[in-house]
């Protein structure tokens, strides 16, 4: 069974996040991408977690899918906002998150202040120097804007520099997992290895050989039957 909630975060503003349900006290929360939202694949993600025996979650950060605001306001500071007030709402017993690319980002830095079962990154953005490429632009044209029309301006980066992977890494004691495309040229597979490294805590790192940062349908059910094992035998 599934149910879309609309959850409020701040100044009325609210995101949408949609539950499968299961019979369990296990909780994952799927957290999309930079300027994605949480259909397709999620949805196909969250199905399969109930079938392990996992409510699922998957849930739109502000300015993106049915949630409410602009993109050109959100950083990340907000994205972990929205997704520290979906956990809130569903008060769950033990927490996994999962991050897609800028979503890893997120649940990464929503470890500092919350209690976690399992992380798991895919393709993640983790060391400030991959959102680079951005950066100069809006240094020097005062915006950027990706797929369209999500935009972001200076007020991004004041909000992105305000936070230290290393710091996460240092104190992060939760299980992760990390699932990287050999051939992704959005993130490259050599910062997940770097990564992998700087953690201190149990880490699986997983390369996918020719997948990209949008991995083929072969490559995603491959990450999801990883995914699941790994989780069984923690």
């Amino acid at each position: 069974m599934t149910e879309k909630n609309f959850i409020e975060v701040e100044d009325g503003e609210e995101i949408s996040a949609v539950h499968h349900e299961a019979d369990s006290d296990n909780w994952v929360f799927f957290c999309h991408g930079y300027g994605s939202d949480k259909e397709g694949s999620y949805e196909e993600r969250s199905e399969r977690a109930v079938k392990e025996g996992f409510n699922a979650v998957r849930l739109d950060f502000r300015g993106n899918g049915e949630s409410d605001g602009e993109f050109i306001d959100q950083d990340l500071s907000s994205r972990i906002k929205d997704l520290k007030a979906c956990i809130d709402f569903f008060n769950p017993e033990n927490i996994y998150l999962f991050g897609m690319s800028f979503g890893g980002k997120v649940v990464l830095h929503a470890t500092e202040d919350l209690e976690v079962e399992a992380l798991i990154l895919k393709s993640p953005v983790t060391y400030s120097h991959i959102m680079d490429k951005f950066r100069e632009v809006v240094e020097e044209k005062g915006s950027y804007t990706h797929f369209g029309d999500k935009t972001i301006d200076r007020r991004f980066f004041e909000d992105f520099d305000t936070y230290s992977f290393e710091k996460v890494a240092s104190g992060l004691d939760a299980p992760v997992a990390i699932f990287h495309g050999g051939a992704d040229t959005t993130v490259h597979f050599e910062n997940s290895a770097e990564v992998a490294e700087a953690f201190e805590t149990d880490v699986l790192l997983q390369k996918l050989e020719g997948e990209k940062h949008s991995m083929s349908d072969e490559g995603e059910k491959k990450l999801r039957d990883m995914m699941f094992a790994w989780l069984r035998q923690l």
